[in-house]
């Protein structure tokens, strides 16, 4: 039965740092996998451009920006691993990138320059590489893991979890990662889709259905947290950056608030019609300043008929209440099978800041998305696959 000092389950982004790390300090690393090629989230991500990290996943910049039952779990491994650390490697493999917006960084070209380098710096740090290979059953004794897989049987003095959550299913996401986490006695917090479009009820969404592939600037919130960046209609519901952000904090029952006219005074705007237009009806003032179909669909909700010169203050103030926060209420979002990410994850009380280490069980770590731990949409989740498994890889 072949023995390694560490055997990682999972080759996407967390799985391949650790596994660079860990080889670097001269351990013997096997580094499994079930789909055919490493890194099938980072090949589709940012559009195939691969958003890598972003500047502001720091500590101090950042600090809001990862969710999890213990906010603060986070800060340990980002403060040691950090985006200028990351970006060092993508410029000494020679792959140029851009930022768009937001502190987001995208590869000039194909993703598939950072699955590269990643590849590369794995065979340089002496790893081994086995694809299309599930794992059938993990068991533990005093000497360490015994790993049964699909082809063979390995052994191993430390175990790293790097297996992802529920998101993507059609990349062959699954539940292994909490499995093996009950099986040792960790705590789960609740999974949910994260970065994931919203969707609406019938009756909603036949009005939504003229808006579908629709983008309008927007300030969506939730509560006290509010986004601002691009909201896009879909035959199904919302979606776009400002939606996908504002999904991690929304839940079912829940209604969400749309300024569709950011750091725009949107009473200056409808006085100043009403003396400059007068004749006009809402829907065409308002088609002035946002897309026709919508104008229209919040005209048909505003049902006041007439020219804007007869709106008195009181009318023109509803008006102004819905540009300013129009109320939406989602009943649900397209699950697992579009979400970027798993909210939720291994209990991070059961898990070591500092090495991401099982408290309770010597030698056995959870990295990455499989953690509790979720970032903003925009490269933080990628900065913490990265700095969670370099913490790993300094001491599996």
């Amino acid at each position: 039965m072949p023995h390694y000092d560490v055997v990682i389950l999972g080759a996407g982004a967390a799985g391949m740092m650790a596994a660079i790390e860990a080889g670097r300090r001269g351990r013997s690393v096997l580094l499994v996998d079930h789909a055919r090629y490493a890194g099938e989230k980072i090949r589709i991500s940012g559009g195939g451009r691969c958003n890598f990290t972003n500047i502001n996943a720091t500590v101090d910049k950042g600090r809001d920006r990862f969710l999890s039952a213990n906010p603060r779990f986070a800060l340990s491994a980002l403060s040691r691993y950090t985006p200028d650390m990351f970006i060092a490697l993508v410029r000494e493999h020679g792959i140029t990138f851009h930022e768009k917006t937001l502190g987001q960084l995208f590869c000039d070209g194909p993703a598939t320059q950072i699955i590269t380098m990643l590849l590369g710096e794995m065979r340089k740090a002496g790893v081994t590489l086995v694809l299309e290979t599930s794992v059938e059953s993990v068991s533990r004794d005093e000497s360490g893991f015994a790993v049964q897989l699909s082809t063979a049987s390995v052994t191993a003095e430390s175990l790293i979890v790097a297996t992802g959550g529920k998101s993507i299913p059609k990349m062959g996401a699954s539940g292994l990662g909490y499995q093996l986490a009950t099986q040792f006695g960790l705590r789960l917090t609740e999974t949910r889709p994260a970065l994931v479009p919203l969707t609406f009820e019938a009756g909603a969404l036949e009005k939504l259905k003229p808006l579908s592939g629709i983008a309008t600037p927007a300030i969506v919130s939730h509560g006290r947290t509010a986004f601002e960046e691009a909201l896009l209609f879909t035959h199904r519901g919302l979606s776009g950056p400002a939606i996908l952000q504002i999904s991690s904090y929304w839940r079912e029952g829940d209604a969400i608030a749309v300024d569709l006219l950011p750091h725009r005074d949107a009473g200056d705007m409808l006085r100043a019609a009403r003396k400059a237009t007068p004749k006009l009806q809402v829907q065409t003032v308002l088609g002035n300043v946002l897309p026709k179909k919508l104008a229209q669909l919040l005209g048909d909700e505003l049902d006041m008929g007439g020219m804007i010169g007869d709106f008195s203050d009181k009318k023109l103030a509803v008006v102004e209440a819905m540009l300013k926060a129009w109320t939406l209420k989602p009943v649900g979002s397209e699950g697992y099978r579009t979400a970027e990410v798993t909210l939720g994850g291994v209990d991070t009380r059961d898990l070591d800041a500092k090495t991401m280490a099982a408290r309770d069980v010597p030698g056995l770590y959870f990295i990455g998305e499989v953690a509790d731990v979720t970032g903003w949409l925009g490269g933080y989740n990628f900065q913490w696959a990265w700095a969670s498994g370099w913490a790993a890889g300094q001491v599996a």
